[in-house]
């Protein structure tokens, strides 16, 4: 591995990067800080270890937004392998139970309607979750019983691809932020009389991040020694496209930079926001906050312009 960009710039926006297998999320965060220099880099939204597809980093003053960012769409493709279950869901488990009343195609596509939509799902053990400020792995590998309350999720379609050697089969899930595919292959396997865990899952979007536009650690490393790495980020608002624009007259943009409330009645189309509503603030073509009207008053949130 050659060394990070010497003097690299600070960098803000987001990098859509595709994990790889074998590597966990923060080891990849982790490995684009490294090349970065050391800017500032967090992920929006885990995937496990074995698991690859889309991971979007936020850089810089990107990560100030994990709190706007909308619980948006996420797609998978994953095989489900049946005749085993394991402790962890997956085919990095210990077998819990076995079973050979393998399913056929019609017994697979009749139970899929009954997981999808609105339902309950309960997280697995194995999950990086905490329950009194401690991962449930790792309550989980202390051999510690956990109480678990089932959480409202949404499998909004969920759609066959086909029968795969070994006993398996692959489909396609779009659900909702939240959602365990693991439980999903575990709970398919019930829902037909055979035990089963998830033996492969790919993750291909992650909001407006698709596994096409996804960059793999070689991709990024290559950029960071050409010289060409800020041409792969994705500018902050590319992540906010749910939240209203509002475009602050030149005039009041240094009271803005100051931290100053600006009267609602001064910025024009101000007054139509509801109160607390998270809005972009832009100025001169440059998205500059986050704010929110509070009675008569604009207020900056969140500072994004760099300096």
């Amino acid at each position: 591995m050659t060394h990070p960009l010497p003097g690299a710039e600070p960098c803000c926006g987001f990098l859509n990067v595709l994990k790889p297998p074998g590597m966990t999320s923060s080891q990849v965060v982790g490995r684009v800080r490294w090349l970065l220099g050391g800017t500032k880099v967090g992920h929006a939204g885990t995937l496990d270890p074995e698991a690859a597809g889309v991971l979007p980093l936020m850089v810089g003053k990107a990560a100030r937004l994990f709190d706007y960012l909308q619980d948006k769409e996420k797609a998978y493709v994953a095989e489900v392998a049946f005749g085993t279950e394991t402790d962890t869901q997956d085919a990095q488990g210990t077998v819990t139970a076995e079973g050979n009343a393998y399913p056929d195609e019609a017994a697979i596509r009749a139970a899929l309607p009954t997981l999808t939509g609105a339902l309950l799902q309960t997280p697995p053990m194995f999950s990086a979750l905490k329950r009194d400020g401690r991962r449930l792995y790792e309550l989980a590998r202390r051999g510690e019983a956990v109480a678990l309350e089932p959480r409202p999720v949404t499998v909004h379609a969920l759609t066959f691809l086909g029968l795969m050697p070994r006993q398996g089969a692959r489909f396609e899930v779009r659900c909702s932020k939240g959602f365990y595919v693991r439980t999903l292959c575990q709970d398919l396997g019930r829902a037909v009389g055979c035990p089963a865990h998830m033996r492969f899952l790919l993750r291909t979007r992650s909001g407006p991040f698709t596994l096409e536009q996804a960059y793999t650690l070689e991709e990024l490393q290559a950029a960071a020694e050409g010289g060409t790495l800020t041409s792969c980020f994705a500018g902050m608002e590319t992540a906010l496209t749910h939240l209203p624009v509002l475009d602050v007259p030149p005039t009041l943009l240094k009271n803005l930079r100051n931290g100053i409330p600006l009267p609602v009645r001064v910025v024009p189309g101000a007054t139509t926001f509801a109160e607390g509503q998270p809005i972009q603030l832009w100025g001169n073509g440059i998205l500059l906050a986050i704010g929110s009207r509070e009675g008569e008053l604009l207020y900056q949130r969140t500072w994004l312009e760099e300096a």
